[in-house]
């Protein structure tokens, strides 16, 4: 019998947002005959141990990037660029040990820029192919460029019409080896009754995450709107009441995906990750970027210009206003296209 390939698939920890758009490709994989093994760390890793419980698991290096609230994320990152490059280089020794160990076949990394193996076909996946800086752009794109070309392919997540991404996904310079796989989503789309009234969904990296929780359980726990508030912490398992306010640790994808069609109004980070998810479920959202992250900001504008999202600052976030603005959505309209798995995974057959 034919020894099953083995798939090593790596997300970054940041948020979750990373490990939740790799379950569906995770999922073709494993219906494609594939044995994959999971790696990652932090919140992330947590996450995927939920949904594939039956799976191998790694537990390596985290980037541990700090977040200077005075400062933008892309000068944060700039500042510490040497300790991100000896976190890349101790990604590199972990992946020959992991190929080694788990006899690894071929690899996709979500934004893990050390996973690539120049004796593996190693694929890299993103949705953002120009960072967008207001300072040293021009260096850091060349530096991320410089990683992606280094993957024998990568995987964008986007259309190459009609883009969810704009300008971050479509780029006038392109990576060697590029290949548009559509945006990604690991929910369905279903009719299901009204639940709430109000779903607020929290994300992304700490300290900005507790802060957008304090923010909105002070907003929804004095509003005669039934709301429930899902904090993103699989680690935990807490249920908590406050008057017409629910607040859960965690949900699993399949009831999230149910909880977000039960809603009427969602208010969410505008990480790409949750605007695929929307975008699937043809489910308009209030917007809030996490603050000095430019990619969520320009998503949030650029997406808002559309009507089909609105969105509003953290530091001013009100949700009388947010009430307000929902009042003026269009509907998203989701055409999913078939979609050449077999094809793609081809580059581990080579």
């Amino acid at each position: 019998m034919k020894r099953k390939k083995n798939i090593l698939v790596a997300p970054l920890n940041w948020g979750i947002g990373h490990a939740t758009r790799c379950i569906p490709i995770i999922n073709k994989l494993i219906e494609h005959n594939y044995n994959v093994i999971l790696a990652s760390s932090g919140r992330s890793l947590e996450l995927l141990m939920m949904e594939f419980p039956d799976n191998d698991f790694i537990k390596i290096t985290d980037y541990n990037i700090k977040y200077y609230n005075i400062l933008p994320l892309s000068f944060s990152i700039f500042l510490q660029l040497p300790k991100l490059f000896l976190k890349i280089n101790k990604e590199k020794k972990e992946l020959k040990k992991i190929i080694i160990d788990f006899n690894i076949d071929g690899i996709i990394s979500d934004n893990r820029y050390g996973f690539y193996s120049k004796t593996k076909k190693s694929v890299f996946i993103t949705h953002q192919l120009e960072i967008q800086s207001p300072f040293f752009q021009n260096l850091i794109q060349k530096i991320n460029y410089k990683y992606i070309n280094k993957f024998s392919e990568c995987w964008i997540l986007d259309f190459k019409e009609s883009s969810l991404a704009g300008a971050l996904s479509n780029p006038k310079k392109k990576t060697k080896n590029q290949k548009y796989i559509g945006p990604q989503s690991r929910f369905k789309k279903k009719k299901i009754k009204k639940e709430y009234d109000i779903l607020a969904i929290v994300s992304g990296p700490e300290p900005q995450r507790s802060i957008f929780e304090k923010i909105l359980i002070k907003e929804l726990k004095n509003i005669d709107k039934k709301s429930l508030l899902v904090q993103g912490k699989p680690e935990t398992s807490q249920r908590k009441i406050h008057g017409n306010l629910e607040i859960i640790s965690h949900l699993s994808s399949e009831k999230l995906n149910n909880i977000i069609m039960a809603s009427e109004l969602i208010i969410c980070r505008s990480g790409y990750s949750t605007i695929m998810d929307l975008h699937k479920l043809e489910k308009n959202a209030i917007l809030v970027p996490t603050p000095g992250q430019t990619e969520q900001e320009y998503l949030a504008k650029f997406l808002s210009e559309y009507d089909i999202f609105k969105y509003q600052k953290q530091q001013n976030f009100s949700i009388e206003k947010a009430l307000i603005l929902s009042k003026s959505f269009k509907k998203i309209n989701h055409n999913e296209k078939e979609f050449d798995w077999k094809n793609l995974f081809s580059i581990f057959e080579q």
